[in-house]
């Protein structure tokens, strides 16, 4: 039987992270790679898991593919601390490495949010993978690659991702900084067009293309918050440019 390894990355997770590490317990080993969290994260997390590896954060990428070289399963399955393995996908996790017909798969995330699963609100995200050949890359939204084709496993992942309205914009206000960094560093420029256009088209997709009206007002507001990252970003390129950062 082929052996999984979850890797699990951590900062300051301690209200998320033993539910989180309940769900995957099936797992033949866990790794937890952590960004020298300062609340009980490693404390609580200790008696479930296989290894703790602690290291400086310098992007998503560099976190996860440093837990990847010191995995030792066949497959690799990648969660957050606030995202939940059902049983039910366990069980389809199971039989599908037993039985593999892609070297990867992607699981889809439907998002939580003010007491609702937001199925209008979901991603189809690349997490497990088989360990040789796979490999990370970009600091922000960070891509995980494997070696042959992709595949899609039916059940979901439970995603825990909004954890308040303060926290959901503080997430966007961080992340705004790397992605203006990244479009600085490419020599970018901040212009209208994404100052108005650009955030308008998030709004738009995520309501109406998306189908976030039918969430209500939870999809509402997470709309209107995606187009507040967006606009987030070009601001801060626009500090970036001057120096005022």
């Amino acid at each position: 039987m082929p052996t999984l390894t979850v890797i699990i990355p951590t900062y300051n997770e301690a209200a998320y992270i033993e539910d989180a590490l309940k769900s995957v317990a099936f797992a033949d080993e866990i790794i937890l790679i952590d960004s020298f969290s300062e609340d009980k994260t490693i404390e609580i997390a200790k008696p479930y898991v296989t290894k703790i590896v602690q290291r400086e954060f310098d992007n998503f990428s560099g976190q996860k593919n440093a837990a990847l070289q010191e995995a030792t399963g066949d497959w690799v399955l990648f969660v957050d601390a606030d995202e939940r393995v059902t049983q039910s996908l366990e069980a389809e996790i199971k039989k599908t490495i037993a039985n593999p017909k892609h070297g990867g798969y992607k699981i889809n995330f439907p998002h939580f949010y003010m007491n609702r699963f937001l199925y209008s609100h979901s991603d189809d995200v690349l997490r497990l993978v088989k360990r040789n050949g796979a490999n990370y890359s970009g600091s922000v939204h960070e891509k995980l690659t494997c070696e042959g084709s992709t595949g899609k496993l039916e059940n979901k992942m439970l995603h825990y991702t909004y954890k308040g309205l303060t926290n959901y914009i503080t997430k966007k206000e961080s992340y705004a900084w790397y992605q203006a960094e990244q479009l600085y560093n490419k020599g970018k420029k901040a212009t209208w067009f994404h100052f108005f256009i650009k955030p308008s088209y998030r709004f738009f997709r995520s309501f109406i293309l998306k189908g976030g009206f039918k969430d209500g007002v939870p999809g509402l507001t997470v709309a209107a918050v995606n187009a507040y990252g967006v606009f987030e970003r070009y601001v801060k390129l626009r500090l970036l440019q001057k120096g005022m950062r």
